[in-house]
């Protein structure tokens, strides 16, 4: 497939933002009503300009969801919230209102990315409204016994076979090891929670070795000030 794995937080949280951001490994955030909720209640801040702050922060796609239910309600709402930022990318429910919501929005140049995607028949309807991204939920897939990653090579395929420029970002990331098989899939991007994030820099060996090295300096140390 070429290219690279993107990397996406999935917080609207402007610390942790903040913090991964300037490690320089972000390439875009994903929000949803709760994460923005969370922020708001933590900062006192207004939704908008939690979004606003995250734009200065992250130069990649910034994902806002839209709350209404029906496609003009969604239109709106979106094209209120593509005023923002040029980053923003409006997030965009897997329903047949929302589908036509995309068709119209990604027609007006508003880049779109459909959430809350289990099948890759779901998929199928946002790839051929021409949506941005497309968001399969593998941990909640997991949560209900199946293999959520099988969906994500599903989506794959059908973009392989039919040439759609659509990206998977692979959401709903519970641990390391989802990481790691979204990058041997080939995935576009993966969208990892802040505390994931920070368990991918951590191994038991890296810190053993770390260890024993500081402690052969100190012993060396002693030589030399003797």
């Amino acid at each position: 497939m070429g290219g690279k794995m993107k990397i996406f937080i999935d917080t609207a949280n402007l610390d942790e933002i903040k913090e991964m951001s300037e490690m320089g490994i972000l390439d875009g955030v994903t929000t949803n009503p709760t994460l923005l909720a969370r922020e708001v209640e933590r900062t006192g801040l207004k939704p908008n300009d939690i979004l606003l702050k995250i734009c200065e922060m992250v130069k990649g796609p910034i994902s806002a969801e839209v709350l209404a239910l029906d496609a003009e309600g969604m239109i709106n709402e979106a094209r209120e919230l593509s005023k923002l930022h040029e980053n923003i990318c409006i997030k965009i429910p897997m329903t047949e209102e929302g589908i036509k919501a995309v068709k119209v929005l990604e027609q007006e140049g508003i880049r779109t990315n459909v959430t809350l995607v289990f099948s890759v028949n779901q998929a199928l309807f946002a790839l051929k409204a021409g949506a941005s991204f497309v968001s399969p939920f593998i941990g909640r897939l997991d949560d209900r016994g199946h293999y959520g990653m099988d969906l994500v090579s599903e989506i794959l395929r059908v973009i392989d076979n039919y040439g759609f420029k659509t990206e998977v970002i692979v959401a709903s990331v519970r641990h390391p090891v989802h990481v790691k098989e979204a990058m041997l899939l080939g995935a576009h991007i993966c969208t990892i929670p802040y505390k994931v994030l920070k368990l991918l820099f951590k191994h038991p060996l890296t810190d053993d070795g770390i260890k024993r090295f500081m402690e052969d300096w100190d012993k060396a140390k002693k030589i030399f000030e003797k």
